[in-house]
């Protein structure tokens, strides 16, 4: 009969992450101290976001020892997710100018037609 010996991970990888984590997260903060703003800041605090959440995800969740197949299961639904949010927006932005030129709340003087 076989053994089930599970797999292990070295610990120095978990302690190398952990203080990676600390040295974005210190990067984060400085968005605010150094009070940045506009498509600057959010870009930055999205940036950080995002690799913060990654290596969580590949190291502390064990992604990075999966399958491909298991990877993809997880990871491309929330990917569509945030695709069709994006759209949904667009889509929002456009409908709600649409609106504002109907019902007339619009400063928009529209051309004389001459016939």
């Amino acid at each position: 009969m076989a053994s089930a010996e599970g797999q292990q991970h070295p610990l120095g990888i978990y302690y190398k992450i952990w203080v990676l984590l600390f040295v974005v997260s210190f990067f984060s903060y400085m968005v605010d101290y150094l009070n940045l703003q506009g498509m600057t800041r959010w870009g930055l605090i999205l940036l950080f976001m995002f690799v913060k959440a990654g290596f969580i995800i590949a190291i502390f969740m064990h992604m990075k020892w999966e399958r491909l197949g298991l990877k993809l299961a997880i990871l491309l639904p929330p990917v569509f997710i945030a695709v069709l949010i994006w759209l949904m927006a667009i889509e929002g932005s456009h409908t709600e100018l649409t609106r504002i030129e109907f019902f007339g709340e619009s400063t928009m003087v529209p051309e004389e037609v001459h016939h």
